[in-house]
């Protein structure tokens, strides 16, 4: 009588299939992000004049029209005494926030002609796109950041973990957020149109524009419960680190992150095939 087979044969021409289809399957899922990655920056740098150079203009040029603006109206900023750091410290993290949201909340829509072949997940869209812009959001952030302190007269000594924690959770929040979009503007495309407008006073009340002590106490006891408020707080104390604000909660922007990005991915793992079909 032969004796049995080992279930694994060093020899044999394929691995047994239980080791092999998670390793082929990562390796898949890493090619098809990394595909999705330089599809999208080609499709949105690619083919317009300057490329990346826009990416870059434009949180410059924003920043030097507020510190213009609130230049001419108050005698100095809330903290500082550069108007165009100060406001870099709150439009930077806001910004990270405000690109991953919106990028991914139209991820699957975006890549839906990729998302036919079976080699390419929902998952995998999703991902890149959060990827993507991250790397972008923080490269442009320390452009920026290195600008204002080179080339102005803006000086401070930086506080790099609170500057990371805060853009850490600034980009996980714009995660959160933009899975549940993906899905409910997936399945019911005007919602898209309806969060723009709901989310459009965000800029004014997030604290990009002023801290969160000099507003009256009626109005601190609403703006603590935004996450946004504690995020460009958490990050000015790594710019100015004589700064601090005692409000900023961390399970509290955890919450908001955690809770949408559960639910959404929780529902569009069931209705993905609903949305690639629309």
């Amino acid at each position: 009588m032969e004796p049995a087979l080992s279930s694994f044969d060093p020899y044999s021409a394929r691995p047994p299939v239980g080791l092999a289809a998670p390793v082929g399957r990562s390796f898949a899922s890493g090619r098809a992000v990394l595909a999705l990655m330089l599809r999208e920056m080609s499709t949105r740098y690619g083919r317009t004049p300057g490329g990346y150079i826009w990416a870059v203009a434009e949180p410059v040029g924003a920043l030097i029209v507020l510190s213009v603006v609130f230049a001419l109206m108050l005698r100095a900023p809330p903290l500082g005494n550069s108007f165009l750091l100060f406001y870099a410290s709150g439009y930077l993290p806001f910004t990270v926030y405000a690109t991953i949201a919106m990028s991914v909340q139209g991820s699957i829509t975006f890549s839906r002609p990729l998302l036919m072949y079976p080699a390419v997940s929902w998952i995998d869209a999703i991902f890149a796109r959060f990827a993507l812009n991250l790397l972008t959001s923080v490269t442009i952030m320390a452009i920026v950041l290195f600008g204002v302190l080179e080339f102005t007269e803006a000086s401070t000594n930086l506080v790099f973990g609170p500057m990371i924690l805060a853009t850490l959770l600034a980009a996980l929040l714009g995660l959160g957020i933009g899975v549940l979009n993906c899905l409910l503007a997936g399945l019911f495309p005007a919602w898209g149109n309806v969060w723009a407008i709901i989310t459009r006073p965000l800029f004014l009340i997030g604290g990009v524009i002023f801290i969160y002590e000099n507003m009256p106490e009626t109005v601190q006891s609403v703006l603590w419960y935004l996450p946004w408020i504690h995020l460009t707080g958490m990050f000015r104390t790594g710019v100015y680190p004589t700064y601090a604000p005692d409000y900023i909660s961390i399970p509290l922007v955890m919450t908001w992150i955690m809770i949408p990005l559960a639910l959404g991915l929780l529902l569009l793992r069931r209705h993905y095939q609903d949305i690639l079909n629309r």
